[in-house]
């Protein structure tokens, strides 16, 4: 079968283009953060779980465009630096994270609890089975989230470690097309992923209903979905075995995508928002040590996003929740 070419766009980059080059940091002005402070204020009052309604404000739609037509066309991610949250309460942080948000697309759900903002910190478990990785301080391996962008605020660094890495998938399927070629097929067949009994069902052994491709080539775009626990713990549930082909050829993203002179780490500052498209951009996060004080801990906000200018999805890739094309994670009963 016929692969698509090498990947030569902005898109197909190395951790050395990006550290001497840091226009992927990208800083507040005053005029985007007076705006966005004047948006907050008139929506004090509103549900800060709910889509804000407010005037769009010219310097934060031009801000916006710029960010997407980067996550888009460019190289897939965004540190957005000095969001205003000095001197912000819970409930006016989170408005205006979530007006951000509705400048840049429509935020969808993450968990079956129907949670649009969804909490990263240590919250004392072990993860493990039944355990997600964000209420962790472990180590997360490489793998993309199931929504055109994900964004994360940070309220509070680690007192030591959590860094953020992230690694082009272009540049990865760049590398398998040159060197591991025999791994593509592999790639470009679908898995059910486990969905950890955040399903339609609820139940703890559903699966996805799409095998979804880890490489999908579509209208003219490659995009890339990759979560090696959640494929080798949906094959466990569907009982169909994974041969040592495919157990390669995941082993060979998860391990390029880690390698040095592919992975660019990123260490986040107060009021930082990382932004990444998970069709492009698999990220990583190191393990971290905390704090002792509860209101010194590690502490970042997160939002999932589609964005108006998202690539067409072919559709047994486009359905990665069972709720539909680009949907988000099914609110179970009892949270809606």
């Amino acid at each position: 079968m016929t692969r698509p070419s090498p990947i030569s766009d902005p898109s197909a980059w190395r951790a050395g283009d990006m550290a001497a080059d840091r226009r992927w940091i990208r800083h507040v002005t005053d005029g985007e953060a007076k705006e966005l402070l004047s948006a907050l204020a008139e929506t004090q009052g509103n549900d800060p779980a709910a889509d804000p309604k407010f005037v769009m404000l010219p310097a934060m739609v031009g801000c916006a465009a710029e960010i997407l037509e980067e996550l888009e066309n460019g190289r897939g991610f965004v540190l957005l630096r000095g969001l205003p949250i000095d001197g912000l309460g819970d409930r006016e942080l989170y408005t205006l994270y979530r007006i951000l948000g509705a400048y840049l697309g429509a935020v969808i759900t993450q968990n079956k609890r129907g949670e649009r903002i969804v909490e990263i910190t240590d919250r004392g478990a072990q993860y493990g089975p039944g355990v997600r990785g964000y209420t962790t301080r472990a180590y997360l391996n490489p793998h993309c989230d199931a929504t055109d962008v994900v964004a994360l605020l940070c309220v509070r660094p680690a007192r030591e470690g959590g860094e953020s890495c992230i690694a082009s998938a272009m540049t990865i399927y760049n590398e398998m097309l040159a060197d591991h070629p025999q791994h593509l097929d592999a790639l470009f067949d679908g898995y059910h992923h486990n969905m950890r009994g955040e399903g339609i069902t609820g139940n703890p052994d559903e699966v996805t209903t799409n095998a979804i491709p880890i490489f999908s080539d579509f209208a003219g775009r490659l995009s890339c979905h990759f979560n090696r626990r959640l494929i080798v713990q949906g094959a466990e549930k569907t009982g169909r075995e994974l041969g040592p082909d495919v157990m390669a050829a995941l082993d060979c993203v998860n391990d390029l995508a880690l390698r040095d002179d592919i992975r660019l780490d990123m260490e986040f500052q107060r009021g930082d928002v990382q932004l990444l498209n998970n069709h492009m951009i698999l990220h990583s996060r190191r393990a971290y040590e905390d704090h002792d004080e509860a209101d010194l801990k590690r502490r970042l906000l997160r939002l999932w996003l589609n964005v108006p200018n998202g690539r067409p999805l072919a559709p047994d890739y486009a359905d990665r929740t069972n709720g539909g094309p680009r949907g988000g994670m099914p609110v179970a009963p009892a949270f809606r």
